[in-house]
């Protein structure tokens, strides 16, 4: 979820984390566990001058299924779902304005299922997590080709997604 984002002008940090759980200081281990509650997410801080908030939520949906509420792509349990987390009553808005946009485009046949959720303490995970797509670029590009996603991106999405 973070080269996408990374390579967006405006763009100060995408940080790769955990949120939305019960568990102070989560690790990785513990959030697949299953157990804390956590969503893997990334949090982003950028410059709505140069790259707006409801651009965000547009490039977001072009990354996942948002029909799936039961992970993604290979990645199936609680900590793979996805969701929308919100700081402030105005993303809100945006968020939800974008997602029943999206719900009457007619891109998907089935309906969409991420959540838009007040952000709660975000822990950024190990440091390996951290900008793996550079660190690994081909295991990054492989699991993309491997896991559907791409596939799924191009069918829905098109050449807007390159």
């Amino acid at each position: 979820m973070v080269k996408p984002f990374d390579e967006q002008p405006g763009i100060e940090s995408v940080i790769s984390g955990y949120t939305g759980g019960k568990t102070e200081n989560p690790t990785y281990k513990e959030v697949c566990s299953e157990t804390t509650g956590h969503y893997e997410a990334v949090q982003i801080t950028f410059d709505p001058t140069v790259y707006p908030y409801k651009d965000l939520v547009d490039l977001f949906w072009q990354q996942i299924d948002p029909t799936d509420a039961g992970g993604q792509f290979f990645d199936r349990g609680s900590s793979y779902q996805t969701a929308i987390f919100y700081h402030d009553e105005k993303q809100r808005e945006i968020a939800e304005a974008s997602k029943a946009k999206l719900q009457e485009s007619g891109i998907f046949s089935k309906p969409i299922a991420t959540p838009i959720l007040p952000a709660k303490t975000f822990y950024p995970a190990e440091t390996y997590h951290q900008h793996y797509y550079k660190k690994q670029p081909e295991h990054y590009e492989r699991y993309s080709v491997g896991s559907g996603r791409k596939a799924f991106q191009e069918h829905h999405w098109g050449e807007r997604n390159e």
